[in-house]
């Protein structure tokens, strides 16, 4: 099962795909989300995005000030600054 993931700054969308598993780094700590996770609403720290997809191949953004949003198997990232590393 996959998790639809969106990944968004303030100026363009950077990243919408499907995923096996997304790690974000918020001001609680890194947190690691999988389909089938509870509904999460989390404030983003700055750091890396590393999106996992569902076929293996890694994607890396970096994130800032913004928030996430986890609710059934879709996992949003709102962030004022992303940029895609790899």
């Amino acid at each position: 099962m996959a998790l639809t993931v969106t990944l968004v700054s303030a100026e363009a969308e950077v990243w919408h795909g499907e995923a096996s598993l997304v790690v974000a780094k918020t001001v609680e700590g890194e947190i690691g989300f999988m389909a089938g996770h509870e509904p999460v609403l989390a404030i983003l720290a700055e750091g890396q995005v590393r999106i996992t997809q569902a076929d293996g191949s890694k994607v890396i953004a970096t994130a800032e000030d913004g928030f996430l949003s986890m609710e059934g198997d879709e996992l949003t990232i709102v962030a004022g600054n992303a940029a895609l590393q790899s």
